[in-house]
């Protein structure tokens, strides 16, 4: 029956789909929930783009920088830390007389850093990808039953921890446990969709299928 209550966490919308509540209802926020988030990812530009936004994120929404993200893309050359790593002060400037983007000073240095440091891993690495999926963590850090209870007192894991504690070795900045995690779980290390959304199993099929780096 569709007017029988939902566990904590899982809404119903009006096209009878039950997901995640965090959407809102917002029509792209739940296009990002719906086709994006969880979805296991292997390229270094979207990775890199995707932790330099979450850096971004701190302090805000993420509806905010999600909505702001063509704007990002355009200031940052496409995320691709090759071209970014060669920014200036000239490129600085820039970005902060973006009205387009979050114009933070230090958030906007710490992504020419970053893409430094990104360049730096992927030739220790050979991709950013390699880097991050060998840190997938193990059945035995993941909740038996993905409900609300438990995936909401996941802000950041011991996995999450201990991948911010070697980015920060390697140099990088704005890259603290909590930010890390939120990147797991978007970036598809991780599948948080709760039990009973109806992404949960295609996250799932998708990362079952998903050939790692």
């Amino acid at each position: 029956m569709t007017d029988d209550p939902l566990p904590e966490g899982l809404v119903r919308g009006e096209d009878g789909k039950v997901r995640c509540w965090w959407h809102g209802g917002k029509p792209d926020y739940m296009a990002y929930h719906d086709t994006e988030w969880g979805m296991p990812v292997g390229d270094d530009r979207r990775l890199f783009e995707k932790i330099c936004l979450e850096g971004f994120q701190s302090g805000l929404s993420w509806l905010t920088i999600l909505r702001k993200r063509d704007n990002f893309r355009a200031g940052f050359a496409g995320f691709d830390f090759d071209t970014v790593a060669g920014f200036g002060d000239a490129d600085i400037e820039r970005l902060l007389a973006d009205a387009g983007i979050v114009r933070h000073r230090g958030k906007i240095v710490s992504t020419i850093n970053n893409a430094k440091r990104a360049r730096e891993m992927r030739d220790e690495f050979g991709s950013l990808a390699a880097f991050f999926w060998a840190r997938e963590p193990g059945a035995d850090e993941r909740p038996a039953i993905a409900d609300y209870a438990a995936l909401t007192a996941m802000a950041k894991t011991p996995t999450s921890t201990t991948i911010s504690k070697e980015l920060k070795k390697r140099g990088w900045s704005f890259v603290g446990p909590t930010t890390v995690y939120a990147f797991m779980q978007a970036m598809g290390l991780v599948n948080d969709h709760l039990e009973g959304c109806h992404c949960r199993p295609a996250v799932e099929a998708a990362r079952a299928a998903f050939v790692r780096p």
